[in-house]
């Protein structure tokens, strides 16, 4: 029997792109209300786990492709895989690069590849780190049982901690220390890395996205789980006292959550919380996280059969998530070259703003309150534009996949 598609996979995947649009474009960096702010280093904040979210609803999505692609010849999985793959890591160096174009002295001129040894396109980012890990957690899923890849993934969060801790500076766990940044550096080149952090350091660098293949492949184990404990043909509303196979299901992912939350405390204890080095521990506290949070949306909408339009408004972003979260990145970038007089500086030179800032600081920021309100206002906004979009492609039934 074909498996139906999951309703709460689809809120969840959506909620999570929702979310990184919403923390991503605030009205100004400067004034953001703590929870939408990303820890400064160690730390977790609920901002940092929308991207391991994704990462895991990517390893839920897998769960279904996969026994499908087992059952056909291995090169039909290996076009398939390294052509998204390719495609992926491609359009996040396209959103880098993109409008190709930028301002300089008041000329357009274009955007080289490498201007200099320290100025030049961004090689990594978000969607290259799903790309990888997406590419190297589809190869382990597809020629290993799903108890060897459980090993594996727990193989390769303990290899990354003892490679950061052995191989690093004096404080291997520091923005300095870190030994992802002297690799990056050497590997990508000073011009190619993230320049937003107190030293040239790449937030997705190559070092880190290892451990960030675990983390998608616990959403395809955590996939595969809930197909094969619950199958998926009892999702039918039945009331949840009356099946037994329900309860011993979602009882299992509390206690799978509850034992990654267990082990991601006492890791950090050593190997703390950090996103921007994708710390092991930061892996196993946010995939337990993870499973409990799937685990409740399957509780409320596929057993409960709780639909409304709370789950609707995350549901239509999770039917494009990709498309929905590339042109969010698109956009921005290319309205950045309609510049606006914002009026003159404290060197006497005038400031330009985009149409996107002069609609900031015109109406959202001149709204009552602290300056943390009309900088989420906007960021509000600027993602109901984007629910229009995905609702419209939704009611056309048009789906964008790569």
């Amino acid at each position: 029997m074909k498996p139906a598609r999951y309703y709460s996979l689809d809120v969840f995947r959506g909620a999570t792109v929702a979310l990184m649009i919403l923390v991503n474009n605030p009205g100004t960096w400067s004034a953001m209300f703590a929870p939408l702010e990303h820890a400064e280093w160690h730390g977790c904040t609920p901002t940092d786990l929308v991207f391991p979210f994704f990462l895991f609803a990517v390893g839920n999505a897998m769960a279904f492709v996969i026994p499908k692609l087992q059952q056909q010849p291995q090169h039909v999985f290996w076009r398939k895989v390294i052509k998204r793959t390719i495609l992926i890591f491609g359009i996040g160096l396209f959103i880098n690069w993109w409008p190709f174009f930028k301002w300089d002295n008041n000329a357009l001129v274009f955007k080289a590849w490498q201007d200099s040894d320290e100025v030049g396109i961004r090689v990594m980012g978000v969607l290259q780190r799903i790309a990888i890990a997406y590419f190297f957690a589809s190869v382990i899923s597809f020629y290993f049982k799903q108890k060897t890849v459980l090993w594996i993934s727990g193989f390769i969060l303990i290899i990354y901690w003892l490679l950061t801790k052995f191989m690093g500076g004096l404080d291997p766990y520091s923005i300095e220390g870190f030994i992802g940044t002297t690799l990056d550096n050497q590997i990508l080149g000073l011009a190619h890395i993230y320049k937003g952090e107190s030293i040239p350091f790449d937030p997705e660098g190559i070092f880190s996205t290892i451990a960030t293949i675990p983390q998608v492949l616990f959403g395809y184990l955590i996939g595969d789980y809930i197909q094969k404990q619950g199958n998926i043909t009892w999702f039918n509303r039945t009331l949840p006292e009356t099946n037994n196979t329900q309860y011993k299901m979602l009882s299992g992912l509390f206690v799978l959550g509850c034992i990654a939350l267990v082990i991601g405390y006492f890791w950090q204890l050593d190997f703390p919380f950090n996103k921007k080095i994708w710390s092991s521990s930061y892996v196993s506290n946010t995939t337990g996280l993870a499973i409990l949070t799937i685990g409740t949306m399957i509780w409320f909408i596929e057993i409960l059969g709780i639909k409304n339009g709370f789950m609707k408004f995350f549901d239509v972003f999770g039917k494009n998530p990709l498309f929905i979260f590339v042109l969010s990145g698109l956009l921005p970038r290319l309205l950045g070259l309609i510049r606006i007089d914002g009026g003159l500086n404290d060197k006497g030179e005038i400031n330009y703003i985009s149409p996107l800032g002069w609609f900031y600081q015109t109406i959202c920021a001149k709204i009552p309150g602290i300056p943390e309100v009309g900088s989420f206002v906007y960021s509000l906004i600027f993602l109901a534009v984007f629910w229009l979009l995905a609702y419209w492609l939704d009611k056309k039934k048009i789906y964008i996949k790569v």
